[in-house]
């Protein structure tokens, strides 16, 4: 069986997921077989793995060339062991996320075991009547991977010193006994009150979790590292847990999970403003803030070009500011539509002329109309008239299509100059019936026309090409030249184990050394 190590927070967005992929990628580079794992995660930004019966079938390593397989072979994780897996070199599965709750709002959330849907639910009904099978779900996930490799890094949710939870915590208590695990406890000093997490959360610990605790780990420091040492020794004397590392404020550029990286419903934020790039020679990609904006990650790569802002509007506002407008997920379609019309954006939106791309949930609000909506909503049914910017319809279900995609590219509207393949993935209730004689140009669901693109291929901008016809477009059509491009920063899973570097390895997974038969 395999060695565990839990990477725990004080709080949620410490930077968890961060370091357990830097871990993975480091001892990947040792020539350890590791893998990562969280039982229970809470997001909406979710990717594809395969389902637990096709792991024999595909192996190990690249997936690229497995994206048109058997859709039944494939299912919903959460976004972080996407990323995990994919720095660890292994394909990404289901057990490496088993039990993934996809917040709808109202207190509810969509509940995936094992990658499948199960049903929405609200919290006590989850805890009430699901958690057992979560919990089975998860030991099982666990257990086939410890079976599968010498290492594992799981990854802890939000605090593990939640006393309110301690008997239902799946991703922190119940994951650190059932896999025997050591844990690394990690803080963020960037909030301020750093130690005082740290000595709490000890604290709050069940006592077996607390003597568990090999070694606590400061996250996102800036500055004087002697001005910090005091502290550092006036907590190991305190607590007699060793700090095994002081980790840089630094982003290697892997996607965000949750929802804290967004601004609220009502608030505006900016992405990609700190390149240097003068204002006057950047153009905007506006973003709705719809309130169950879902899968943000898609519009992410955009913002890591030079002089390009991806700025979330509020649907209070209007689209003055935006060059461009893209529409990614959302969790509640018929919602989202509804409070969109209702809205002063909603009216911007569609007498706007610039590039507009819609993605999955996006792209169905472009549509003329939804119909069998109380599928979706539990305040409309029937019919609900789209934003009626591209000739389609989508009709829902329970159905649900999960799958990784290939599809060529055909050069239009916003796109247009894009050649080749791209690749992604799809999640999305609903058929969208397209008309025939209209351009169809990322997969047969797709449309376009000279402004508007709508389709389901998730992960569509992390396609260097697609993104570069994207951006020249809005640059084009903005008339605003585009900036010369920074040389690429590397890769950000080596980045990220750069970033964990300080950890010693040995320490934390004492097995390391046999494993890899390497000296730290």
């Amino acid at each position: 069986m395999g060695r565990t190590v839990l990477v725990a927070g004080t709080a949620s967005h410490v930077g968890k997921s961060t370091i357990v992929a830097g871990l993975c990628r480091r001892l990947a580079d040792r020539g350890v077989s590791v893998a990562p794992f969280k039982a229970q995660n809470m997001s909406n930004n979710a990717r594809v793995g395969f389902k637990p019966g096709a792991v024999g079938t595909v192996g190990e390593g690249d997936d690229s060339e497995l994206a048109d397989g058997d859709p039944d072979a494939y299912g919903e994780i959460g976004i972080a062991q996407y990323v995990q897996a994919r720095a660890a070199g292994v394909v990404p599965t289901t057990d490496h996320n088993p039990v993934l709750l996809k917040p709808r709002g109202d207190g509810e959330s969509q509940l995936v075991i094992d990658g499948e849907s199960v049903g929405h639910f609200a919290a006590g009904t989850y805890y009430e009547d699901h958690w057992d099978r979560a919990r089975r779900a998860a030991r099982e996930a666990y257990n086939r991977l410890a079976a599968r490799h010498d290492v594992i890094v799981a990854e802890g949710a939000g605090s593990i010193a939640e006393i309110n939870l301690q008997d239902r915590d799946l991703a922190n208590v119940e994951t650190a006994r059932f896999a025997d695990a050591s844990i690394l406890l990690v803080g963020d000093i960037e909030r301020g009150g750093v130690f005082a997490s740290l000595y709490g959360t000890l604290e709050l610990l069940p006592e077996d979790l607390r003597d568990r605790v090999v070694g606590l780990v400061i996250n996102k420091f800036r500055g004087d590292r002697s001005l910090l040492e005091p502290g550092l020794a006036a907590i190991e004397e305190r607590t007699g847990v060793p700090v095994v590392a002081v980790l840089p404020h630094d982003d290697p550029g892997l996607p965000a999970e949750d929802s804290l990286s967004l601004p609220s419903a009502g608030e505006r934020g900016t992405w990609g403003d700190d390149d240097g790039v003068p204002p006057d020679d950047c153009v905007t990609v506006g973003i709705p803030r719809l309130p169950h904006l879902s899968n943000v990650a898609d519009v992410a790569p955009l913002a890591r070009e030079p002089g390009v802002r991806v700025e979330f509007l509020p649907l209070d506002s209007g689209a003055a500011t935006a060059d461009a407008l893209a529409l990614p997920g959302t969790k509640n379609t018929v919602d989202d539509l509804l409070a969109v019309r209702d809205s002063r954006l909603g009216d911007a939106i569609g007498s706007f002329d610039g590039p507009i791309v819609g993605i999955c949930g996006g792209y169905q609000l472009l549509g003329e109309r939804l119909r069998n909506v109380g599928v979706e909503s539990t305040t409309a049914t029937g019919t609900v008239a789209g934003l009626e910017l591209l000739p389609v319809e989508t009709h829902f279900s329970t159905e649900k299509r999960v799958t990784a995609a290939t599809y060529e590219v055909t050069c239009v509207g916003p796109v247009a100059g894009a050649t080749g393949d791209v690749s992604g993935y799809e999640i999305h209730m609903g058929e969208t019936t397209v008309p025939d004689g209209v351009a169809r140009p990322i997969g047969p669901e797709s449309v376009a026309n000279q402004q508007v693109l709508g389709t389901y291929l998730h992960g569509c901008f992390e396609n260097r090409r697609l993104r570069d016809a994207f951006v020249e477009n809005v640059f084009e059509q903005a008339g605003v030249e585009r900036p010369d491009r920074m040389a690429p920063q590397g890769d950000p899973f080596d980045r990220a184990a750069e970033l964990v570097e300080p950890i010693d390895l040995t320490a934390v997974v004492p097995s390391v050394a046999e494993t890899s038969g390497r000296d730290q």
